[in-house]
């Protein structure tokens, strides 16, 4: 299978997967199952979902709670050796022979397998009749993009670990230009906080606007905004989203 196309964006961001998954609407449904591994149908589950909502972040939590294998499906091949796995970007395998290899021996050795990809298994294009039937067979859920609610709460989270103190008003602002991922909010942040260490300041969209010109949204030609003054940042207030 050939991994599809994706619009590339201009940033140069980190994989982490440190910290909880937040509980969201987004992904309720998901890690309600993940939670009853023992009620999976034939030990299977896959998740589902869009580039940034958290697929691997999830897969890679599972696995170091409950020690199980980390594989990638572009690295997968020959006969895999059957052991509780996760597998992400699943729908990425290069071998189609080695993915069915896989399911059939946890399957056959009654071992938990998750798989990660970016549309229900029963729609990845394979080649192979057996494997598609067994894809087909796979419980599949959902994951959405993130709610307004957890992205406020996640770039609270990431502002507060670095001790910056960012008005309300900013980091709204910062929410409506940013992509809708995690890592992206991670990355801005790490970017303001050492623009401002830089600058001897307040994070301010002014600031902002220069830290991140680089990304959709905060270039040269945007429509220039109100700046929020005062060489100290604001507290925040009692409104900020507690974290989940």
């Amino acid at each position: 299978m050939e991994p599809q196309r994706q619009l590339a964006l201009p940033l140069d961001l980190p994989q982490s997967f440190s910290g909880e998954v937040l509980p969201d609407s987004s992904n309720a449904e998901a890690m309600a199952w993940l939670e009853r591994t023992e009620s999976w149908p034939s030990q299977r589950l896959a998740l589902f979902g869009p580039p940034g909502v958290g697929k691997s972040h999830l897969l890679r939590q599972v696995a170091a709670r409950r020690g199980w294998r980390v594989l990638q499906g572009p690295a997968l091949r020959g006969v895999p050796e059957p052991a509780p796995s996760v597998l992400d970007d699943a729908d990425c395998v290069v071998e189609e022979a080695a993915l069915f290899h896989l399911i059939n021996a946890c399957a056959d050795a009654g071992l938990p397998l998750l798989l990660a990809g970016r549309a229900p298994p029963a729609r990845w294009p394979v080649a192979l009749p057996d494997l598609a039937s067994r894809l087909r067979a796979t419980t599949a859920v959902g994951i959405t993009e993130p709610s307004d609610r957890l992205l406020a709460t996640l770039l609270a989270r990431d502002f507060s670990e670095r001790q910056l103190r960012v008005p309300e008003a900013v980091q709204e602002w910062l929410l409506a230009r940013l992509p809708r991922e995690a890592a992206a909010l991670a990355e801005a942040v790490a970017r303001l906080d050492r623009a401002a260490l830089a600058a001897g300041g307040a994070v301010t969209r002014g600031l902002a606007r220069a830290a991140l010109a680089d990304w959709p949204g905060f270039g040269a030609d945007t429509p220039a905004l109100h700046d929020v003054s005062g060489s100290e940042p604001a507290v925040l207030s009692t409104g900020t989203p507690a974290l989940l």
